[in-house]
């Protein structure tokens, strides 16, 4: 039988984003700034928006295809996907399921996107008042566990005292993303350094998670543009190819309320073991990283299950001089990240992988050949991406 692949059947030729705000700060609607960002990739691939067939999103992304469609004057709809549960463990999963459609030949034109406006629809990280609780929140409410700071904090709590990791870890990643924002214009945190002292003083919101080890919550849209390879070369940016994409999570990594067999993971161990297979590729292949900070820990467990470490040699890698570009073993977050750039539910993410292979990036990594983004750390399902030059396929 023929090998079942995405490795290089498709390319990432056009990105786009809106400004970025504080959130409920958008001047526009949800959809228009969704609306925005198409236009803006369409922009940066050369293309007519009309020449869009397909949409594909996560998280219940509320921008309808059939609506983008009509604005758009798209001419056919083809294909409208949405990535199953997970929150922000689907950015990269849109990505790839735009990919197997292109591929396929369900669509020639997909674009990947995603669009927040928590001043039209309220904020995330906001508990509202309910009379009722139910499902794994009933187990969990009771006891104070009412955030995902408070589950997650769980996890990585959990993971940090078995393999005795220090605070130090997780304050060398936030580090890493505000010291590449200071870089990056685009950054709301751009002119606010983070160094040590900051981060220390600054208040706990759930040990082990201080105020800068948490994302922030933004408006804005961002998206991208996805044609078969044949296509790749017809326009006008260099081609990023998809190398590998997988999703999901691992044996009964959604039973609640906190009774996964694996407790302190990130949900990647055989979502990464799958990606490298497609790939053909291992992780000494990867020279930068773009991963989803829903809180630093989740970076830190997913960092081990894509193996780059063992969870033993976490405080040895997880200095901030191994984390910054042009010089550290391996460039983490090079646009700021969900921590200091934006939070757009991670897929602002998948735009800075494509500006690393392109050569773009204001914190260009040495070796950019092969990009990684991670979506979304201990949800479920999770997804990750490869992203490369043509010299890679």
């Amino acid at each position: 039988m023929p090998e079942r692949t995405l490795k290089g059947k498709t390319a990432l030729v056009g990105i786009g984003e809106t400004d970025y705000y504080k959130h409920g700060q958008s001047p526009d609607a949800e959809f228009k700034l969704a609306l925005k960002a198409v236009l803006a990739a369409c922009r940066d691939a050369g293309i007519d928006p009309r020449e869009i067939d397909g949409f594909s999103s996560y998280s219940n992304d509320r921008s309808d295809a059939s609506r983008f469609a009509a604005a758009l004057g798209v001419r056919q709809l083809r294909c409208a996907l949405m990535q199953w549960g997970g929150g922000g463990g689907g950015n990269c999963a849109s990505v790839t399921n735009a990919a197997a459609a292109v591929a396929t030949g369900l669509a020639d034109c997909v674009v990947a996107f995603r669009s927040l406006a928590q001043g039209q629809y309220g904020r995330f990280g906001h508990g509202n008042a309910a009379t009722t609780v139910s499902g794994e929140m009933a187990y969990q409410a009771p006891y104070g566990l009412i955030s995902p700071a408070h589950r997650f904090a769980m996890k990585t709590r959990r993971f940090m005292h078995d393999h005795g990791i220090g605070q130090e870890a997780l304050r060398a990643i936030a580090m890493a993303s505000y010291h590449h924002a200071q870089n990056n214009p685009r950054a709301l945190m751009y002119g606010k350094p983070l160094d040590e002292e900051k981060y220390d003083a600054s208040r706990w919101i759930t040990e082990p998670f201080h105020l800068f080890d948490c994302c922030m919550e933004n408006d804005g849209a961002a998206a991208v543009i996805i044609v078969s390879a044949e296509r790749a070369k017809d326009f006008p940016n260099k081609p990023v190819y998809l190398l590998g994409g997988a999703s999901g999570s691992q044996y009964r990594c959604g039973a609640g309320p906190h009774n996964a067999p694996d407790y302190a993971s990130a949900s990647f161990r055989t979502v990464a073991a799958d990606l490298y297979r497609m790939a053909g590729l291992t992780p000494k292949d990867v020279g930068v990283v773009q991963s989803y900070e829903n809180f630093t820990g989740g970076v830190l467990m997913a960092l081990a299950e894509h193996g780059f470490f063992q969870p033993e040699e976490a405080n040895e890698f997880l200095q901030l001089h191994n984390l910054t570009a042009p010089h550290g073993r391996l460039p983490l977050n090079t646009s700021g990240g969900n921590l200091a750039e934006c939070y757009m539910h991670g897929f602002e993410q998948v735009l800075e992988a494509v500006r690393q292979v392109r050569g773009q990036s204001t914190n260009q990594a040495p070796r950019s050949d092969v990009a990684l983004v991670i979506g979304g750390p201990m949800v479920t399902p999770v997804s990750s991406i490869l992203l490369g030059s043509e010299a890679t396929l």
